[in-house]
């Protein structure tokens, strides 16, 4: 139960940071989503980090690991543990099912998305 109110306030406090970055950096008059952007980046690169960490030295305890990587991050950017995942399989070897997983995640979520517009319509 620990675990889980950990996640729980971690994805909170990430969704609450991806909003007001969202909210101040992305611009109608650009059509460019800087804030989306920005936190995708800065997601990869902190699940990066606190990964990292945790698997070097073991200074990150289980419960610190979901709080920051699985919550934060979650709630801050699911790029973040897209992007992790692909630098696993690439640095285990497996480039079939990186290349499966990362063309299919990108492809069948862009049509996922139209087929909720279309359905929606």
């Amino acid at each position: 139960m620990k675990q889980i109110l950990l996640v729980f306030i971690g994805g909170g406090t990430g969704s609450i940071a991806r909003y007001l970055i969202s909210k101040y950096l992305n611009s109608p008059t650009t059509g460019i989503p800087y804030g989306t952007f920005t936190v995708n980046i800065l997601g990869s690169f902190l699940i990066g980090i606190i990964l990292g960490l945790a698997l070097k030295n073991n200074t990150l305890s289980q419960n610190t690991v979901l709080f920051l990587a699985t919550g934060f991050c979650g709630g801050f950017t699911t790029f973040s543990t897209f992007a992790y995942e692909n630098h696993v399989l690439l640095k285990s070897g497996d480039f079939i099912n990186f290349f499966i997983y990362t063309i299919g995640s990108f492809i069948i979520g862009l049509l996922f998305v139209f087929l909720g517009m279309f359905i929606t319509k």
